[in-house]
């Protein structure tokens, strides 16, 4: 259910946006956040009375809109190149 360390760090690695990148930029957290959510939308269709694991998982999906509406304030092209490399918005 949960990102493994070296998952997350191959996301970090592929998302980064400079070489002294470790996992704070704006898109690197989107990636992460992504694959999360993925998890858990995976348990919670297991297990669809699990009140508390909703309410994580939309805080993250919250979170996740809220940096992705930084990324595209700041630049529309890195957005739309970060939406396609997650497969989001079909």
């Amino acid at each position: 259910m949960s990102i493994t360390k070296e998952k997350k760090g191959e996301l970090i690695k592929e998302f980064k946006t400079s070489d002294k990148d470790n996992g704070g930029s704006a898109a690197s957290q989107v990636a992460v956040l992504t694959e999360r959510i993925r998890n858990l939308t995976v348990h919670m269709k297991n297990n669809h009375k699990d009140l508390h694991s909703r309410h994580g998982l939309n805080k993250m999906v919250n979170r996740r809109k809220k940096l992705l509406a930084y990324i595209k304030k700041n630049s529309v092209t890195e957005y739309e190149d970060l939406i396609k490399k997650l497969g989001l918005r079909k």
